[in-house]
């Protein structure tokens, strides 16, 4: 099990990125919020992580916090839950807002998620609630802070995050087309796009 790395951000295209380890280049997928909190291309980053071994691929996710971690490990033991509805849920909402949704049984704010139904709403509660009951919430990445790196395409990259998040392609076209992009990163492109999709709701 790989827990942990260690090394150059030399890539970020969300929901991926490319981590040089002395020279091995180690592709993650990491839910938004641990993208936000990246530093600039170049710089050194710890991150923490999960391998899931599949028939047919080998999947390494990134958190920025252990706390992050712990929740997409705790994810993947709610029947009909995967490694790819668990990344999407903490790409949609924050672990601690998440933490609370469970605590206050708020299943309003998690079927905004894409791929979150009601039956899953109220299965994530009922499965979840005693093992978030000491649920603290997490410090941001050592030493990160959400950079602004120059992006050649932001909304193409924005658009793919949208897609790798659950949302259809014609869904995630429109919440890009109400925006004005102009001079905006893919970052904050995402950002605002998921903010109209909880207001459309």
């Amino acid at each position: 099990m790989i827990g942990r790395l260690r090394g150059i951000l030399a890539e970020k295209r969300p929901p991926f990125l490319l981590l040089d380890v002395n020279g091995v280049g180690y592709e993650l997928e990491a839910p938004l919020g641990t993208l936000f909190q990246l530093p600039e291309l170049g710089q050194e980053v710890t991150l923490h992580t999960h391998l899931v071994v599949r028939e047919d691929a080998h999947l390494l996710f990134a958190f920025a916090t252990l706390a992050e971690r712990t929740l997409f490990r705790t994810l993947l033991k709610v029947n009909g839950v995967g490694a790819k509805l668990a990344l999407t849920i903490l790409s949609g909402i924050s672990a601690d807002d998440f933490a609370r949704c469970v605590q206050e049984s708020d299943t309003a704010s998690l079927v905004r998620l894409p791929g979150v139904g009601k039956k899953t709403a109220e299965r994530l509660i009922i499965e979840m609630r005693d093992r978030l009951d000491d649920w603290q919430p997490a410090p941001l990445l050592a030493g990160g802070t959400v950079a602004a790196a120059p992006v050649v395409d932001a909304v193409k990259d924005a658009l793919s995050a949208l897609l790798a998040l659950g949302y259809k392609p014609p869904e995630a076209s429109r919440l890009i087309s109400k925006l004005d992009t102009e001079g905006m990163d893919s970052e904050t492109i995402i950002r605002a796009a998921l903010k109209q999709a909880v207001k459309n709701q």
